[in-house]
């Protein structure tokens, strides 16, 4: 089930990043945290503490701090199947949470990547172009740390309630904007700073207050 949905929402994704600026993508993508958090609530029985609302709240803000300048408006549909794939990555994810109570997250990551790969396997003979060797070793490096990401995200997931990491989301923000530096020298802006910092500080928040609640 959880590959169908992340097949799923992929596909979406792909028909609408070409019609979109990379902002607008940036700031409904981090709708989903809103998403898994409602669904952890409604099917998880999770308990849903204000400081998880308030860290949510915070990184989204931060969010739109960075993203809200480069805005357009524009992109009409394609804004709203962007807008689609939120809830079909946070059932994804929410799948996976049920899943490490009866399952090893290596156990969990592989079966995804295997039906991920087989459900998406006629989207990519309809469009096939062979890859040359450069290519193929790009492409088994990002399986690699792709597999690896997921493996820790399942594995947080089996420790914690998934409502509780959330938070940290906002945080591929403030990698991506770090990355973007040291590889290929994009200057951050001061927006990008300043929503960094908001990102970071409600995620350095959240982390000291479910460590005292769990103590």
């Amino acid at each position: 089930m959880r590959g169908g949905y992340h097949t799923l929402a992929l596909t979406l994704w792909f028909v609408a990043l070409p019609h979109i600026p990379l902002a607008d993508m940036t700031a409904i993508g981090f709708t989903t945290p809103i998403f898994i958090m409602l669904g952890a609530w409604i099917f998880l029985n999770e308990a849903m503490r204000w400081e998880r609302w308030v860290a949510a709240a915070l990184g989204f803000v931060g969010v739109v701090v960075v993203v809200a300048p480069g805005l357009s408006g524009e992109g009409g549909m394609y804004n709203l199947i962007m807008l689609a794939t939120s809830p079909l990555f946070a059932g994804s994810f929410l799948v996976t949470k049920a899943l490490t109570k009866y399952e090893r997250p290596t156990v969990i990551v592989l079966w995804q990547g295997l039906t991920v790969s087989l459900l998406s396997l006629p989207l990519a003979l309809w469009h096939w172009q062979t890859p040359d060797l450069f290519q193929c070793a790009g492409f088994l490096l990002c399986g690699a740390i792709g597999s690896l990401g997921h493996y820790f995200l399942t594995r947080s997931y089996s420790v914690a309630d998934i409502s509780a990491t959330q938070s940290l989301k906002f945080l591929e923000l403030v990698w991506a904007s770090l990355m973007g530096w040291l590889v290929f020298a994009d200057v951050p802006t001061s927006t990008t700073i300043m929503g960094g910092v908001i990102i970071s500080a409600s995620t350095v928040w959240v982390a000291r207050r479910e460590s005292r609640n769990r103590a």
